[in-house]
């Protein structure tokens, strides 16, 4: 599958009527597992690159190069559109318009830029947002910098939480005006917030986590929503399996007595083993004797 295939797919998912949950993937095992669990688009994170890559919290620490490296290797492991968080776009609106061809180039469906001001201020404890003036600016550059047109733009705020559901509005209308392709947003505590941005904006939504009592995948279809984020689940809980393995092995533990070891067979499966060997005979002449 192409690159535009894949953001021709993301596109399809956007444009339909259903809401669907993305997988959280963060590696090329991880990719694999979710395109043949059956996702149909994957969720790239800035707080599981940060963790993946560089065993740093989310304070944007990590750099265009390393989320795009990252990217690239998923794309290379499987052909499942992924939707990549790009955080701020790594400084001003030029550098987001970099950071927008670095991720196309790697393989990226989609990705979204945020007005959060990042990393954070000198002596500022709380969330701070740039202006509207300047996210305005950041979702132009964004576009500029496309170069193919089926790569997925979304203009993502979270200014629900941060300032007032009004400046959430505003910003959400803002960024719509600028051609993005869709809205990320995050902070939403309450269905009449959701209610209220969809009923100003006419774009897809995607949801960024949000209370138990907008979890019916059916009501937020129809507010608009496409794609409601799950968190990262998957890399909490691959964490969780390789510090108790090594802790059971570094206390003692048999080999053999350990427990939720993958199997040899799910090995060969998400590494494509018989795909390789057959890759092997045909080039290499390998079983042919």
């Amino acid at each position: 599958m192409t690159f535009r295939d894949r953001r021709e797919k993301l596109r399809s998912i956007l444009s339909g009527p259903r809401c669907i949950r993305p997988g959280s993937v963060y590696d090329a095992i991880s990719i694999r597992i979710a395109e043949d669990l059956g996702f149909e688009v994957g969720m790239f994170g800035g707080s599981v690159a940060s963790l993946a890559v560089l065993g740093d919290p989310d304070i944007t620490l990590i750099t265009l190069t390393e989320l795009a490296e990252q990217m690239r290797r998923m794309s290379r492991a499987s052909p499942l559109p992924v939707l990549v968080d790009a955080d701020h776009g790594y400084g001003n609106a030029l550098n987001v318009r970099r950071t927008v061809q670095e991720l196309e180039a790697a393989g990226a469906a989609g990705l979204t830029i945020e007005d959060t001001l990042l990393p954070q201020a000198f002596g500022e404890a709380k969330t701070q947002l740039i202006s509207l003036q300047e996210g305005v600016g950041k979702m132009k550059a964004a576009l500029d910098g496309r170069g193919d047109a089926s790569l997925v733009v979304m203009g993502r705020t979270g200014a629900a939480s941060i300032t007032s559901l009004d400046d959430a509005i505003a910003r959400a209308k803002a960024y719509e005006a600028t051609g993005v392709d869709a809205l990320f947003v995050t902070g939403i505590k309450a269905r009449r917030e959701l209610e209220a941005i969809a009923a100003a904006t006419t774009l897809p939504i995607v949801l960024g986590g949000a209370p138990e009592e907008m979890s019916d995948v059916n009501y937020l279809a129809a507010q608009r929503v496409r794609i409601a984020l799950q968190g990262h689940a998957p890399f909490a809980a691959a964490t969780r399996a390789v510090y108790d393995t090594l802790k059971a092995l570094r206390e003692g533990s048999p080999l053999q007595q350990l427990k939720g070891l993958v199997s040899a067979e799910l090995t060969a499966r998400l590494t494509r083993d018989g795909a390789m060997k057959g890759k092997a005979a045909e080039f290499l002449g390998l079983g042919k004797r």
